[in-house]
């Protein structure tokens, strides 16, 4: 597709608006609204987030994680610790998440610092992953090259035998980081690309509330 094709390839937004005096004091709280309001209109994975992170010299990178909690202390997700993201985030520990609802014609930005979630915590939570994943999760060595797909179904294959009847141990490269949001910014699709754009800036231990430009 050309760039004049592109031109045309457009969507008016006009579902909803935020303003200042619609919001709710807290970020957390503004976020549990929306994010319930995601969750009742059976999107698909309203918890797929983007998640943005670079090396220590600032090369970026993204891609999809799922939401696994958040809480009054950050936003959490699980991956294995020898993976591209987790080098990153332990060369350089900030990040930002992006969550789109495109069928609410919402997104919502955090950026904060980024730490790894208690041994416990991870190890909680392993525990609730289905069979395969908890499988998978021990077989792959993730970011690094394999021969083929094949070789990696047939790992599995052999964890899952040797583990039959048994506890699979929780891989001690596998666990959870929590990102603390410093800020959080709510996008509301409007009509003629006037979108409305709130962020949340914690200044001194207190959210400051700014409306952005579209």
């Amino acid at each position: 597709m050309n760039s004049d094709d592109m031109a045309h390839v457009r969507k008016e937004y006009s579902r909803h608006s935020l303003s200042e005096s619609d919001v709710d004091l807290n970020p957390l709280l503004q976020f549990h609204r929306w994010f319930e309001e995601a969750l009742g209109s059976q999107l698909l994975e309203p918890n797929a987030m983007v998640l943005a992170t670079a090396t220590a010299d600032g090369k970026p990178s993204a891609r999809v994680v799922l939401l696994k909690g958040y809480d009054e202390r950050g936003f959490v997700f699980y991956t294995n610790y020898e993976g591209r993201k987790s080098s990153e985030l332990l060369q350089n520990p900030y990040a930002a998440l992006l969550f789109y609802w495109g069928e609410l014609e919402r997104q919502v930005r955090l950026e904060g610092a980024v730490e790894k979630t208690s041994r416990q915590e991870s190890e909680d939570y392993f525990k609730t992953r289905p069979l395969e994943s908890r499988l998978g999760g021990l077989a792959s060595r993730q970011s690094s090259v394999i021969p083929s797909r094949s070789d990696l179904e047939q790992k599995v294959s052999d964890l899952k035998k040797l583990y039959e009847n048994r506890e699979i141990p929780v891989p001690p490269s596998w666990g959870g980081f929590r990102l603390q949001p410093q800020v959080f910014e709510f996008w509301q699709g409007r009509e003629n690309r006037l979108h409305d754009r709130i962020r949340y800036s914690l200044q001194g231990g207190v959210w400051a509330i700014e409306r952005l430009s579209p």
